[in-house]
């Protein structure tokens, strides 16, 4: 593999969600490992599953993988990291400061805001703490789906930008307050990220139009902050000898061979490495060192092809319609199709002649893509956390600002530039659009678990804030986080794949929204190998695969669910997205 060639101490690997990020980055580290080398295995991902790949318990300390000598595993817990900071913040003025100022410091540190820095506190460390790098020769990070990736890269540079003017350090009392003492950590982080010699960029992704041009997109971006030093993979390739022996297999080769005929130029331009599609799940240490291999024995077809018997999303649609409207929320890890189904779900609602309001708060959707085209009854619409934010600051600027002197008007400004004005704009955004679901059908296609995870942090911490000042005057109200919970207003459908990991996911997810006091109304298992009922080899041994994952989801986690089988034609455009809610393979 050329990205392994004279490996650099620093190695990231990157893409858009479910590509196959976490897998290669554990392969590669127990390649690394293996060949006599110190690794250390990061994972940044707020939705991290390195631990379920492995299958030890891994979390947020340095644990070694007794199965595989020299390597080493971290997750870095975004709430532990969180606590650690507040702690480290409120710990010195606790006893010293009256107990409401102390609280307060305490309720401006309890966001989502707070839990990014503290997660790329820590991540800076493991680039500049020279006690830790020296003890490994190899620091392979597992990063978070692409939008998250690029703030994290980025932050390095815009924390240190905005510590340089000083506008950390007189008025953000906050999720601020910590970063003063910092600047030479964050300085030598940026220096070790665009330094070529020390730190390798992997971009990975799947032969998919969709996954090459996110994948084109972040490297400009990345490029463009001084990580120059990047490399391709494309991960999960149909072989070429399986396309002869089954439609439904020559017509995703097909797919294949055409999207990487398209792509862009400057992806084309890197060194690149093709990783075929593998017939067993990427878990344990057995696969995972067979994934890098380039040629794997293929599996002999034997017996009847897999048959899986379901209900179509057509028939959780025929429930969801019979409310006459309401908010349905599509959840899940990234790359599981969330995008796709939103829109099915939308089409199929607005072809029952309801109206409905397509909406997506993930920064990564290809809402418009997926679509292609127009329906009667149904509107489109994204969240922009660029344009959310500008907007917002306008709106103090003219309210709160307008009452202050220029000395006052020039510190506001300042706290408005803090990159945590974000999250409240687009928390705004996201309570205006629910509202509608009133009156009319709203769809959101959410961002990838850990980016959802954080809007609701954000939701509950406002419906918590409401509800202690109107509790008090006895009033009646009701705040986003109340239209969540309650299921007959909103509909929260979980995608997964019939696959261990996306199906751990999507548990693990079900148990944080069930924390929260929202239950989950159905599952639906996408692109399924089973139900498609394929011929071709490779695929018969990935439906025997999933049969296990199925299972599980319909006896433990789900109380309904839905299989969506992989099909011979992308599902793109009004027409496809229709016949996806209701497909069902017939055997070829």
């Amino acid at each position: 593999m050329r990205f392994l060639e004279s490996a650099p101490r620093f190695l990231f690997f990157t893409g858009k969600g479910g590509v196959g990020k976490t897998s290669i980055a554990c392969a590669t580290a127990i390649e690394l490992a293996e060949a006599g080398r110190r690794v250390l295995l990061v994972s940044t991902d707020p939705a991290s599953n390195v631990g379920q790949v492995f299958g030890v318990s891994i979390g947020n300390k340095i644990t070694p993988i007794s199965d595989v000598p020299r390597l080493f595993a971290l997750e870095i817990d975004p709430e532990m990291a969180a606590q650690a900071y507040r702690d480290r913040i409120v710990g010195p003025v606790r006893g010293k400061l009256p107990d409401p100022v102390v609280k307060g410091i305490e309720e401006q540190l309890s966001g989502a805001c707070t839990t990014e820095i503290a997660a790329f506190d820590e991540f800076t460390a493991l680039l500049t703490d020279t006690e830790i790098t020296s003890a490994y020769d190899h620091i392979v990070f597992d990063t978070a789906p692409t939008g998250h990736t690029i703030r994290l890269l980025q932050l390095p540079v815009a924390w240190s930008g905005f510590l340089e003017a000083g506008k950390g350090d007189p008025s953000c009392l906050g999720p601020l307050a910590g970063l003063g003492k910092q600047r030479a950590q964050y300085n030598a982080a940026v220096q070790a990220l665009a330094d070529g010699q020390r730190t390798r960029l992997v971009l990975v992704a799947r032969a998919q139009n969709l996954a090459l041009r996110e994948a084109a997109r972040t490297h400009g971006e990345l490029a463009a902050i001084g990580l120059s030093q990047q490399f391709l993979i494309v991960n999960g390739l149909l072989p070429k000898d399986e396309a002869a022996l089954d439609p439904l297999a020559k017509a995703i080769y097909g797919r294949e061979q055409a999207a990487l005929a398209a792509m862009p130029d400057e992806l084309r331009a890197l060194p690149r490495d093709d990783v075929p599609l593998k017939p067993f799940n990427l878990v344990g240490l057995n696969a995972l060192r067979q994934l890098l291999v380039e040629a794997t024995p293929q599996p002999e077809a034997t017996g009847e092809p897999v048959a899986l018997h379901a209900s179509s999303l057509s028939d959780l649609v025929d429930d969801i319609a019979a409310e006459g409207h309401g908010l349905v929320m599509l959840m899940g890890k990234g790359g599981v199709g969330k995008t796709t189904l939103a829109a099915a779900v939308a089409v199929q609602l607005a072809r029952r002649g309801l109206p409905v309001h397509l909406t997506t708060s993930d920064p990564a959707a290809h809402l418009t893509e997926t679509l292609h085209g127009s329906m009667a009854h149904l509107t489109v619409s994204r969240i922009d956390p660029h344009a959310e934010t500008e907007r917002y600051r306008q709106e103090v600027l003219r309210t709160k600002g307008a009452k202050l002197d220029a000395q006052g008007r020039a510190l506001l400004e300042e706290d408005l530039r803090s990159p945590c004005t974000e999250e409240i704009a687009v928390f705004q955004a996201f309570s205006r659009i629910i509202r509608e679901a009133g009156e009319k059908f709203v769809v959101m296609d959410t961002a990838p678990t850990g980016h959802t995870l954080l809007l609701l942090d954000a939701t509950g911490a406002y419906h918590r804030e409401v509800a202690r000042m109107l509790d008090a005057k006895g009033a009646h109200y009701t705040t986003p986080m109340m239209q969540l919970q309650d299921p007959k207003r909103t509909k929260v459908l979980l995608v997964t794949l019939a696959e261990t990991t996306p199906v751990l996911e999507a548990a693990n997810l079900q148990a944080d929204l069930r924390r929260a006091g929202i239950e989950p109304w159905a599952w639906v298992i996408n692109n399924s190998v089973a139900a498609a009922r394929p011929r071709a080899r490779l695929l018969r041994k990935r439906a025997q695969n999933e049969l296990a994952e199925v299972e599980k989801v319909a006896t433990v986690h789900a109380r309904r669910y839905a299989a969506v089988p992989l099909l011979e034609e992308e599902p793109v455009g009004v027409e496809r997205l229709l016949k996806l809610a209701a497909a069902v393979r017939e055997p070829a």
